[in-house]
């Protein structure tokens, strides 16, 4: 910690060079006396040709792991700040920038809070004034220069940007910083406006605002401002492009639609809203499926990639959407998810277990041809063309999404030639599904103004069901990555459908299936990978959640059976069952079977003898409660306990209202 403050000391102390211990390594020491003494001398060279030649070999070097950390001992940053980055000659300089971009690219983000420590946004703020005052006020060049020296600002413009992103990526300070700096903010605005001619240039630019302007209303105001405004408009424009800067606009326009939307008063801009951004993100989605011959297929990958993460976003906020939404359907999906491991607790749990109440009523597909997924999805385009129909006019997102994006998702995710990049876009394409499922959950559709909403869904769920549900889990389960994606879907689509879910006669087997022969195994793997793993989120929990959205009541008895049976296996199994695997059974339980009214009830709970096992396993129940550690896992603690003490109230309440018949 001693060391940690020190380097927070004053500016000089910062910029103090050090006395650089040599290596002990035989031969870190012949290369640092072959390599690397000589460069770091010719970097501070007063020749200005000497510094640019020894800063290109430098950026060389920088690539070479030994080289690296040799040049880190030597103080090569220090040398940069102090020296090169204030050198008059412009070549110089560019190559200053470009070293401290490269290591930021090579090293751990550690390394860009050291820069941080160092003072570089001073560094960087000097250099974007000095860039946008050679910006002319009119013409198409970038920059007043000669050719040679234009070519020098445009690297150093480039390498100081890929380092602000790199900065704004590895900590919240810091991007706080970049979002309050003016000089670097109209410096970004005006590579977006002007860089029309340099497309690298303005695509980093575009990449860099992305990641400023998530959760930044500051800054998503200042955008539609007067500071930022052009960029704002050029940004609007430039969202109907098909290519990558048009994906990334749509991105950078996205956090700033969803920023704005958490002021209590949203401004109101015409055209403004996701809806208007949907088009050309599924383009990007839906245009390339399979790398064509003499593609760039990685950078085209990186776009769909981007693309599906915006439509993700897009679909997790659905209910907060500037797009006009209504709020009938409440809170933001992506949160109701992760703040219940995918599911919402029991809200009328109390009362419903109170004493002096009565209680409320709360075949496999392999793959799809191309003719077969359009008579599906013809079914869900054509839903909203009756009059009944408004509810889903209220939510221009969710309509465009249903009508132009869900049959190219799954499209994707039915892709037979399948390699690592086309994996790494499916499971993207089934996060954007499962976030659209999560969202639509979310809707009260007892209320008849949700309708449409309705009507427009249950065909476009019932499709993602079939055609990517039960067509993965129809597939070789080894995949449990895979197989996890599927589930978390699943237990969505299974509460935004209710009784309407199109499950095959066994189907619920194959989730029971997937949670004994896999889920345990692949727990572990993931805690050893991550201590922090979160066992709410693990897919044995996930495939108690979606079980328990299939046994509900009007399930058929069979299946109703087989899954009680399957939640009180395991909790006969405490304590080497999970913990949170238990607590999510227990909160299924009694969630299915708290209405005596359900045919369930007798036919299943009494009849199968399922309150005296539930009785059986409360000793255990009450030892796994105690068992969860507070602090390490508060969360799960807290749904332990809250659940215990349903748990004995839900028996309590079953024995005073036992079929007169048992």
């Amino acid at each position: 910690m001693a060391k940690s403050r020190r380097s927070r000391g004053a500016h000089g102390d910062r910029l103090e060079a050090r006395q650089v211990k040599p290596p002990s390594d035989p031969e870190l020491i012949a290369l640092r006396e072959s390599k690397i003494v000589p460069v770091m001398r010719q970097l501070q060279s007063d020749d200005a040709g000497a510094r640019t030649a020894a800063a290109v070999a430098v950026s060389n070097f920088v690539r070479e792991t030994k080289c690296r950390k040799l040049l880190l001992r030597e103080q090569v940053v220090h040398t940069i700040l102090t020296q090169t980055l204030a050198h008059p000659a412009v070549e110089s300089r560019a190559a200053g920038w470009e070293i401290l971009k490269l290591l930021a690219m090579e090293e751990e983000e550690d390394f860009c809070v050291h820069l941080f420590r160092q003072e570089i946004m001073t560094a960087i703020a000097s250099a974007a004034e000095i860039l946008v005052k050679r910006v002319p006020s009119s013409g198409t060049s970038l920059f007043e220069a000669s050719g040679e020296e234009n070519g020098f600002m445009l690297r150093m413009t480039a390498s100081i940007v890929s380092l602000l992103t790199a900065l704004a990526e590895a900590g919240d300070e810091m991007l706080e910083v970049i979002g309050t700096t003016d000089t670097i903010l109209q410096l970004l605005f005006t590579l977006v406006c002007r860089g029309g001619g340099h497309r690298n240039l303005r695509a980093d630019s575009l990449g860099c605002l992305i990641v400023l302007c998530e959760d930044n209303v500051q800054l998503a105001e200042k955008m539609i401002a007067s500071g930022g405004h052009q960029c704002f408009e050029t940004m609007m424009a430039m969202k109907n492009d098909r290519g990558n800067d048009g994906v990334r606009a749509c991105a950078v326009l996205h956090n700033i639609f969803a920023s704005l939307n958490t002021l209590e008063h949203p401004p109101r801009i015409p055209n403004a809203d996701d809806a208007a951004l949907i088009p050309t993100l599924t383009n990007s989605v839906s245009s390339i499926t399979e790398p064509p011959a003499g593609t760039d297929w990685p950078n085209i990958v990186e776009q769909q990639e981007l693309a599906l993460e915006t439509l993700a976003s897009i679909c997790a906020n659905l209910s907060a959407n500037p797009g006009g939404s209504r709020e009938a359907n409440g809170g933001n999906a992506s949160e109701e998810a992760e703040a219940d491991g995918g599911m919402d607790e029991d809200e009328d749990e109390d009362d419903m277990m109170d004493e002096d109440d009565e209680m409320g009523e709360d075949d496999d597909d392999d793959e799809m041809d191309e003719d077969e997924m359009e008579a599906d999805m013809a079914m869900v385009t054509g839903a909203d063309d009756d009059d009944d129909d408004d509810g889903i006019n209220d939510f221009p997102a969710l309509k465009a999404l249903l009508q132009e994006t869900v049959s190219g998702l799954l499209s994707i995710i039915n892709l037979s030639d399948v390699d690592e990049r086309t994996m790494r876009l499916q499971g993207h394409a089934l996060t954007v599904l499962t976030n659209l499922a999560w969202s639509v959950s979310l809707f009260d559709f007892t209320d008849e103004q949700n309708a449409g909403i309705k009507k427009a869904w249950t065909p476009s769920g019932h499709n993602i069901w079939v055609h990517a549900v039960t067509t993965i889990l129809s597939r070789d389960t080894a995949d449990l990555e895979r197989a996890t994606e599927a589930t978390s879907l699943a237990w969505a689509l299974s509460r935004s459908l209710g009784a309407e879910a199109p499950v095959a006669a066994d189907e619920h087997k194959k989730f029971i299936s997937l949670y004994m022969s896999g889920s345990a195994d692949y727990r572990a793997a993931q805690d050893e990978a991550n201590n922090k793993a979160d066992p709410l989120q693990s897919l044995g929990v996930k495939c108690i959640g979606v079980l328990g959205q299939l046994a509900l009541d009007p399930a058929p008895a069979s299946r109703n059976r087989d899954i009680g049976n399957f939640y009180l296996t395991l909790l006969g199994h405490l304590p080497r069952a999970p913990a949170a695997d238990a607590v999510e059974a227990l909160n299924q339980m009694l969630d299915i079977y708290a209405d005596e009214n359900h045919a369930c009830d007798k036919d299943v709970f009494w009849k199968d003898n399922f309150m005296s096992r539930l009785e059986e396993a409360l000793p255990k129940v009450r030892a796994m409660v105690k068992s969860v550690d507070r602090v390490k896992n508060a969360e799960l603690r807290s749904r332990a306990d809250e659940v215990l003490k349903n748990l004995d109230r839900f028996l309590a309440y079953k024995k005073k209202h036992k079929p007169s018949m048992m």
